[in-house]
């Protein structure tokens, strides 16, 4: 069975992000560019995926290019340590959720996307 956090729309997410980002000092700026870097959507693409309010599971399946820098997201998330997830989009979504932490914690998007792409 399908975990119920694949059919959330990425719309009612991406406030919370943007939130939790803005709460710690960074931007809507840094949202969208990390987002952008983990799954190759342009701008313009993820603002259509916010505006049709496609689903979580959807929106990774339909990636252009999911980095391939995002295996170097590790630790834990929500209590689960990211490297032990098995399904796929499920392991997406924590690191999504693990590189906008990153940025709650002080961190710009460039930062981030630099650390990660060692």
């Amino acid at each position: 069975m399908k975990n119920n956090i694949f059919k959330a729309s990425l719309v009612s997410i991406y406030p919370h992000y943007v939130n939790k980002a803005e709460r710690r000092g960074g931007t809507q700026k840094d949202v969208d560019d990390l987002i952008c870097w983990l799954t190759g959507f342009i701008k313009s693409e993820l603002d259509m995926h916010l505006a049709k309010g496609t689903d979580l599971e959807t929106f990774f399946s339909a990636a252009p290019k999911l980095n391939p820098n995002r295996v170097n997201i590790k630790g834990k998330i929500c209590g689960v340590i990211i490297e032990e997830i098995k399904d796929p989009i499920m392991k997406e979504i924590r690191y999504l959720d693990k590189i906008i932490d990153q940025v709650s914690i002080k961190r710009s998007a460039s930062k981030i996307i630099e650390v990660f792409s060692r």
